[in-house]
């Protein structure tokens, strides 16, 4: 075991840990999302387990068409699955936080359905579509300038190809959905 004090963020964990490395963190609450970002862009550990709050906890998990889903649950699920641990409540600290905790593990798929090299841009074309979260997809395609997450102005027309209904929200895709979307709305690129 090797253990390194430093900032996560500037540090490939990949490169400290070598092939099959196993990565364990107390994930600084306000910046849990870049580091679980971070933590999957490099050479993936072959599992993550992390300290995080209930409610990340919960996103990270959630099913399309609950109410915790959105970009991080698909960023996440297109590449590992996710599952809590165990709950930790806050007053097993001290001093106690404002919030309950979970310990997730995160295991990368051996298989993930987006490719490598595919993570920045489909993690902006994700959030793209969430931040409209309660708009029906057709409008958010319809309305995303050219240059929004990398990809042009797009018409309804890989939506009609995927078979998903333009009056469909966000939250009701699968994480394979906005792959697949993602994907034919990248082909209408060239």
């Amino acid at each position: 075991m090797e253990i390194v004090e430093a900032d996560i963020l500037k540090t490939d964990p990949g490169a400290l840990g070598g092939p099959g490395y196993l990565l364990v963190g107390n994930v600084p609450y306000y910046i849990t999302t870049p580091i679980l970002f971070h933590a999957l862009a490099s050479a993936l550990p072959r599992r993550a387990v992390f300290l995080v709050q209930r409610e990340v906890a919960a996103r990270t998990m959630a099913e399309p068409g609950t109410k915790s889903y959105g970009a991080l649950s698909v960023n996440l699920q297109v590449l590992a699955s996710v599952e809590r641990v165990f709950d930790i409540p806050a007053g097993a600290f001290r001093p106690p936080p404002k919030v309950d905790s979970s310990v997730i593990r995160i295991t990368p798929s051996t298989q993930p359905i987006l490719r490598e090299g595919e993570q920045p841009r489909f993690r902006s074309f994700v959030q793209s579509l969430f931040s409209q979260r309660r708009k029906q997809i057709g409008t958010i395609l319809r309305g995303l300038p050219p240059s929004a997450a990398g990809v042009p102005a797009v018409t309804l027309a890989a939506l009609t190809t995927l078979g998903i209904p333009a009056t469909e929200r966000p939250e009701r895709l699968t994480p394979q959905q906005f792959v697949e979307l993602f994907r034919e709305v990248r082909q209408g690129e060239g």
